[in-house]
């Protein structure tokens, strides 16, 4: 009858402690349950026979460590797990032994646990079907033993309670191991993005190395969005996966991207749109170009953040695309030096009004535009066919025989373009 009541109260104990969610210890105290000095040989002889069952119970039940216990891993496993269940006895025939020894191997074991790319979950599971397998065997070897039921209930708080704690500190080796992983990654990303980015373009050979580092495989093609860092919206909306390198916190933020198409793009406008009420973009982005020149693709995308902030590019919106506007970007490479091709252009209209130069510019840039079609012209600029025919005559006079040379003509709509793209928004 006693043997019957003590297997049913260490099942009971089995069942209900299984129950309970894993705690971490600090706050708790294991009771000063001692294994009694007759039973501690025992139970320092049980350690192989419990090591081996937990061994097969775990890879039973978890995938993760369900392989062949050959190599590095049937090492390791093999050894952590009779590291857990020695310390463990250890405790219950001493809770007073100092243990910072073995603390600090459970913390490195959740750092292999980690490095080795299982999860916390596999790593929790693992502890508590151990820990089970282990109360298992040893109830039946205290029943054996005689051991009395009260010392098995406080055996068993003991095993539990100080299983919890070295748990802890193995999830908490876990998670320190897996910051600083992300932390790392992260750095090289951003390295890598310096890499990519700088001038002159670094050595395919050390791209490569650095992306292997930085978990990230380089792309054929990359586009780079630059951003105003007075309208960076929140980094939690970015519609930006680990495919992207991103700065976003730096003077001049911006994202590399691979060849984006235009779901991607519509995501990015939609995500820059919330970030200012104002209509004007607060992202630029630049050409598609090969990896090597993404430091290319920054530069014109810049550029293009800077026109938009000047108020030269019309119809901007949220998200600028560099594509839109190459006329304007050829137009703006050299201000001075264009500036100068059009106070030489256009010298024969310095004498006239401000009005009447306005209204032959116009006129000649419509010309030049349809290619002299005066019905075109008068619609577009929304006149009288035969103003167009006075103003084309007051044209060619002061013009004379530069309008029939097509470097001359070039030449002169360069001057005119640039002069219209630097007008106010409201001015036809």
């Amino acid at each position: 009858m006693r043997s019957e009541r003590i297997v049913d109260v260490g099942q009971g104990i089995t069942s209900a402690l299984a129950r309970v969610p894993a705690q971490a210890g600090p706050d708790r105290t294991p009771v000063g349950a001692v294994v009694p000095p007759a039973f501690a040989g025992r139970l320092r002889a049980l350690t192989g026979r419990v090591t081996a069952e937990a061994m097969r119970e775990i890879r039973r039940s978890v995938p993760a460590y369900r392989q062949p216990l050959e190599g590095r891993f049937g090492d390791v496993f093999t050894a952590r797990v009779e590291l857990a269940v020695r310390q463990a006895f250890e405790h219950l025939i001493d809770p007073t032994a100092p243990d910072a020894r073995w603390r600090a191997e459970f913390h490195r074991a959740g750092r292999v646990e980690f490095q080795e790319g299982r999860t916390s979950d596999a790593l929790q599971t693992a502890v508590r079907i151990g820990t089970r397998v282990a109360w298992r065997l040893l109830s039946v070897e205290g029943q054996h033993a005689g051991v009395p039921a009260d010392t098995l209930f406080g055996i068993a708080d003991a095993l539990f309670v100080y299983v919890d704690e070295l748990s802890a500190i193995a999830i908490e080796g876990y998670t320190d191991a897996q910051g600083e992983a992300s932390g790392a990654r992260e750095r090289r990303r951003r390295q890598l993005l310096d890499l990519l980015l700088g001038s002159p373009a670094a050595a395919p050979s050390t791209v490569a190395s650095f992306a292997a580092t930085a978990d990230w495989v380089v792309p054929d093609r990359v586009a780079v969005l630059a951003l105003d860092r007075r309208a960076v919206p929140a980094v939690e909306g970015a519609p930006f996966g680990p495919e992207s390198l991103l700065d976003l916190e730096s003077d001049v933020p911006c994202v590399l991207l691979p060849d984006p198409d235009e779901a991607t793009l519509a995501e990015v406008s939609r995500w820059l749109g919330g970030a200012t009420p104002a209509t004007r973009g607060v992202g630029a982005l630049g050409p598609s170009v090969p990896a090597a020149e993404a430091g290319r693709s920054l530069a014109v995308a810049r550029r293009v953040l800077e026109l938009s902030g000047r108020g030269l590019l019309r119809g901007a919106t949220p998200l600028v695309r560099s594509g839109e506007h190459f006329t304007e970007l050829a137009l703006t490479a050299d201000e001075f030096l264009v500036d100068h091709i059009a106070t030489t252009a256009l010298a024969p209209f310095d004498a006239l009004t401000e009005r009447q130069r306005e209204r032959l510019e116009t006129t000649l840039l419509a010309w030049l535009d349809t290619r002299g079609g005066v019905a075109e012209i008068a619609a577009r600029l929304d006149v009288h066919p035969q103003t167009v025919r006075y103003r084309m005559h007051q044209v060619e006079a002061l013009l004379g025989d530069r309008l029939t040379d097509p470097d001359a003509r070039f030449t002169i709509e360069i001057a005119l373009r640039s002069r219209r793209m630097r007008e106010p928004s409201d001015k036809a």
